[in-house]
């Protein structure tokens, strides 16, 4: 390694370290601490929330690797402004490319350190805590209710839809479950409760994906009507639902981190196989199996902006990085939610979504770089 490049990275990783403390707490502080503080009032342990603290945190330190690259390149290139130091790197001859070359090289290795640990630590950390805090939650409320509903189609139409009080995914089962049938005309044809739903794959392909256990009763929209079915037994005049436990889940998913890039791509075969799936949800899905490939290039986009933007003719205080770095970073999260509604309403591609940000922060940086070189 040359000077110049022992020069640079040692500016590099003081500011870096910091900025991943720093916006890690941020992170932390701004989502979970109001949740934290009720359970500490609500009497939750403190090695509890220290536990659950500790499961967060690498998925949170993965989106904090990009943002903490942006701003030691801003403080780092700054304070050797500053001090001339750039002025004489390029009086030895030194180009702004090749000064900022090695803030590229580290922002690499910075990135595949934050994908590794997306794709191995991540998913079990984040599923782990999201059950521990949902074990909280009924806890805290034993007599909450969390329904989910499900949408039962045929034909392109909606026949139907089940509303669960809970689902067990351990044993494949819809608790409480009520299954409200329409006519043709879309007026109600009557209800069939449940106490449990079970999926049996071995007749999925039969339509008969569901089971019913525990007994069921089979009320008319209109009264007339009350019948008692047993466990094996299913109405010909009532739908099965048509959705496997793995849509289910995918359903109930709000974050992408409990999820590995091959978990994800599983999910979306799966319903891609059926004639009528949820094109909003599969567009979601897909745009979290890019984003994990979007997000650790990130780092290196945000390594190649801050570089050459913290480079100034004249000395500017450590305060105007960090304003600038919070803009760049606001903007960028402003554009990706952006286009992730544009991808989930099918107007354009995810993987476009994802990628788009990535593409407009690498042709601003090269046009950064030559200015700079100029």
């Amino acid at each position: 390694m040359k000077r110049i490049d022992r020069l640079i990275i040692g500016e590099l990783l003081g500011p870096w370290t910091f900025g991943v403390a720093m916006f890690t707490v941020l992170l932390l502080a701004a989502l979970f601490l109001n949740k934290f503080s009720s359970y500490l009032v609500q009497g939750i342990s403190f090695s509890t929330i220290l536990k659950l603290t500790c499961l967060l945190l690498p998925g949170l330190l993965v989106k904090t690797f990009a943002m903490a690259m942006l701003l030691a390149g801003l403080l780092a290139f700054g304070r050797l402004s500053g001090d001339s130091e750039i002025v004489a790197l390029r009086a030895a001859g030194a180009s702004i490319g090749r000064i900022v070359a090695p803030a590229g090289v580290m922002a690499i290795v910075v990135a595949l350190i934050a994908f590794a640990v997306d794709e191995t630590v991540v998913p079990w950390a984040a599923s782990t805590g999201t059950n521990m805090m949902k074990e909280i939650a009924k806890k805290l409320d034993p007599e909450r209710i969390q329904t989910l509903s499900i949408p039962i189609t045929s034909a392109g139409k909606t026949v139907g839809v089940v509303v669960a009080r809970g689902y067990d995914p351990l044993r494949q089962v819809l608790l409480g479950a009520t299954v409200v049938v329409y006519n043709k005309d879309g007026t109600n044809y009557g209800y069939l409760s449940a106490r449990e739903l079970k999926f049996d794959p071995d007749k999925l392909k039969s339509g008969k994906g569901w089971r019913i256990q525990g007994g069921s009763t089979l009320l008319l929209a209109d009264g007339s009507k009350l019948t008692r079915l047993d466990d094996a037994a299913w109405p010909q005049d009532v739908p099965n639902p048509n959705e496997t436990p793995q849509d289910i889940s995918a359903m109930q998913i709000t974050e992408m981190d409990v999820l590995s890039m091959a978990q994800i791509r599983e999910r979306i075969t799966a319903m891609r196989k059926e004639k009528d799936f949820p094109r909003d949800t599969v567009a979601n899905l897909e745009f979290g199996y890019w984003n994990k490939i979007a997000l650790p290039l990130a780092t290196f986009v945000y390594g190649m902006l801050g570089a050459p933007l913290g480079i100034r003719r004249n000395r500017t205080s450590a305060a105007a990085g960090f304003a600038l770095a919070v803009a760049i970073i606001f903007a960028y999260i402003t554009l990706i939610n952006v286009l992730n509604v544009y991808s989930m309403g099918g107007v354009i591609p995810p993987v476009v979504a994802s990628f788009t940000p990535i593409v407009i922060g690498l042709v601003a940086a090269a046009v950064i770089i030559r200015q700079r070189n100029a």
